[in-house]
């Protein structure tokens, strides 16, 4: 009772202030002062603050709630849907941001694949925290949201063009984005993680995004960071467990909307190497957990087929044998926000660095990497 009359106060307050933002004065005052990516995390913040209590209490009444068992860690009811919560506040910032004509911008900066697809795989991703959706059916329909943005002319172009080229790089772009949507979903498994790789994520690709002069992705990354740092309160308490999920239609989300922004981004002009180890650098964490626990899983004999490899559930990702390790999920989690955070500035630093810089950078990312797998190891012997 205490915590709902406390979460309707946050609620109230939250959105007051984010109306006094929507006003025409206050947006103005915002752009003139050259603060627009300001303004953009201010709305999806407030919104998601805002917002996180009164879906969480929703997420109760609709049955919408993670219980514990024996594949998961947490020991409590939590309920689900806050991927409720993080689209509609980056959906609303920008809204706000174009002055409610966001149609036109994003069809203008090439996103409206990208926003589809998002929307495609959240609204799944509801369907399944609320009644479970088979693997395969899901990862048909995140091969299909690739589809979409490949459709709308987003595409990774590693090889030249021609039929066989252009069949490689289709091929590639569906696995890039399959690939980290499907990290992200991996790595919300406990409290806190998948959302604060999220924000660190979106904000070194920000980061990039304006240094590059593309202010539209910069815009989408501030929306992105803003939300998360509005739903992390609720769902990251260093001595208390979280209070909600993100669920599978927040961290698909997520996964899809960052990954696309990569695929979509020039991240290096002239620069062909640099341009694709950026991201590479940026998304490392999740890459590495992604190829480690694939190869390992086959290797061992864990899953022999593409349905069990679908359907596994394990408890050998990184933060798992991190907590092994360090005797603690909370320095497990925050280990790994470290660490993407050192591959993040690396990647940001590598945009402009010369050949022999860069190459220094990369030997760095790699020792980070090898220090990760000693305590992986340590962490599966325990």
């Amino acid at each position: 009772m205490i915590r709902a009359i406390r979460g309707r106060h946050v609620t109230v307050w939250a959105c007051l202030c984010a109306v006094v933002l929507l006003l025409p004065s206050v947006h103005a005052w915002f752009y003139a002062g050259g603060m627009r990516w300001l303004y953009v995390l201010l709305v999806s913040y407030l919104v998601a603050l805002g917002l996180t209590p009164l879906v969480r209490e929703l997420a109760c009444t609709m049955g919408a709630v993670d219980q514990p068992s024996p594949r998961k860690i947490h020991q409590t009811a939590t309920p689900l849907l806050g991927g409720v919560v993080v689209y509609l506040a980056f959906l609303i910032a920008l809204l706000a941001n174009a002055g409610g004509m966001v149609a036109p911008l994003i069809v203008a900066e090439g996103m409206m694949g990208v926003l589809i697809g998002g929307t495609l795989l959240f609204l799944v991703g509801i369907w399944d925290d609320i009644r479970e959706v088979p693997a395969l059916t899901k990862l048909l329909v995140q091969i299909a949201a690739a589809g979409i943005v490949i459709w709308s002319g987003k595409l990774l172009t590693f090889f030249p063009h021609g039929l066989a080229g252009d069949a490689l790089n289709v091929f590639l772009t569906v696995l890039w984005i399959v690939g980290i949507t499907n990290a992200f979903n991996f790595f919300d498994g406990m409290d806190g993680l998948a959302t604060g790789l999220a924000i660190i994520v979106a904000f070194f690709m920000g980061v990039v995004a304006f240094q590059t002069n593309q202010p539209a992705l910069g815009w989408v990354s501030v929306a992105l960071v803003g939300a998360g740092l509005g739903f992390l309160p609720y769902n990251f308490k260093p001595r208390a467990p979280a209070t909600i999920f993100l669920g599978d239609a927040g961290s698909t989300f997520l996964g899809f909307t960052l990954a696309c922004l990569a695929v979509k981004g020039n991240w290096a002009d002239g620069k062909p190497i640099v341009s694709v180890s950026t991201p590479i650098l940026i998304f490392g964490i999740l890459i590495y957990d992604m190829v480690h626990m694939t190869v390992e899983r086959i290797y061992t004999g864990k899953v022999k087929t593409l349905k069990q490899y679908l359907e596994y559930v394990g408890k050998d990702h990184m933060h798992h044998r991190l907590e092994r390790a360090l005797g603690s999920r909370t320095d497990a989690v925050l280990m790994i926000f470290l660490l993407s955070i050192a591959l993040g500035l690396a990647g940001v630093v590598l945009r402009s660095a010369r050949a022999i810089d860069a190459l220094f950078l990369l030997l760095q990312a790699t020792i980070i990497v090898v220090v990760v797998s000693i305590l992986e190891r340590r962490g599966r012997s325990l």
